[in-house]
C-alpha cells in the first residue's frame, strides 16, 4: 500500500509542495490553484481510489502571512487508507470549489465560508449554513470578538426570531467543585473542609 501511495504522490509533480509522513494519516500540502487537479488525481488513481471526502476543515493561524489552512480529509474504501490534503490561503483570494470532484463538498465549503469567511470560486450556493443570514463576522476566526454580538433565539410565544445582546463575560461565575469531572470527590471535600476551618 505504501508503494502505491508513494507512486501516487510522485504523480502529483509540481502541484505537491510538501509531504508529512509523521502525521496520522499522512498529510500533503498543495497550492490552492492546484486543489481540483490534485483531488481528481487522488480520486481517480487506479490502485488507491480516494473516493470519499470525509471532511473539510478550516484552521486559523493569525500570526502567519497566509493565516488560513484548509484541510481536506480523504478516505480510500478499497485500501482503507486516509490522507489529509492541506493548502494555505490569506482568506481574500477565492479557493476553487471542489464540488465537481466531491459533491458533498457543497455544505463543507459553505461551513468554511460561514465560520472563517474563506470564499470559494464557482460555488453554486455560497451562503451561511450554521449562523443566521444577518450575522456579521465569522465566529471561528481568532480575532472574532467574544462580546458585543447578537444572540438569535426563537420566541415560541410570539412566533418570531429575536435578537438579544450577547455577553460572554463570566467574572462572578461560581463553581461548587463537587461535580465528578472536576476531580476526586474525597479530596475536594477535604480541601473545602480545611478552607472553612482555616
Amino acid at each position: 500500500m505504501i508503494e502505491s501511495l508513494d507512486a501516487l504522490l510522485s504523480s502529483l509533480g509540481p502541484d505537491l509542495q510538501k509531504v508529512d509522513r509523521k502525521t496520522q494519516p499522512i498529510s500533503i500540502e498543495v497550492f490552492p490553484a492546484s486543489i481540483i487537479r490534485v483531488l481528481m488525481l487522488l480520486r481517480d488513481h487506479p490502485k488507491i481510489k480516494f473516493l470519499q471526502l470525509v471532511d473539510l476543515a478550516g484552521v486559523d493561524y493569525p500570526e502567519q502571512q497566509l493565516r488560513y489552512q484548509l484541510v481536506y480529509h480523504l478516505l480510500s474504501h478499497s485500501t482503507n487508507q486516509r490522507l489529509m490534503v492541506k493548502l494555505h490561503t490569506d482568506g481574500q483570494v477565492a479557493i476553487p470549489s471542489v464540488i465537481n470532484v466531491y459533491p458533498n463538498a457543497n455544505w463543507y465549503e459553505r461551513e468554511v465560508w460561514d465560520m472563517f469567511g474563506i470564499p470559494f470560486d464557482n460555488h453554486p450556493d455560497l451562503r451561511r449554513i450554521l449562523s443566521d443570514y444577518n450575522f456579521v463576522g465569522h465566529p471561528l476566526r481568532k480575532d472574532f470578538p467574544l462580546s458585543g454580538c447578537n444572540e438569535v433565539t426563537f420566541n415560541k410565544e410570539t412566533g418570531k426570531v429575536e435578537y438579544k445582546d450577547l455577553d460572554l463575560n463570566q467574572p462572578f461565575r461560581k463553581f461548587d467543585f463537587l461535580s465528578p469531572w472536576e476531580g476526586q470527590w474525597e479530596d475536594l471535600l477535604k480541601k473545602e473542609k480545611e478552607a472553612h476551618q482555616g
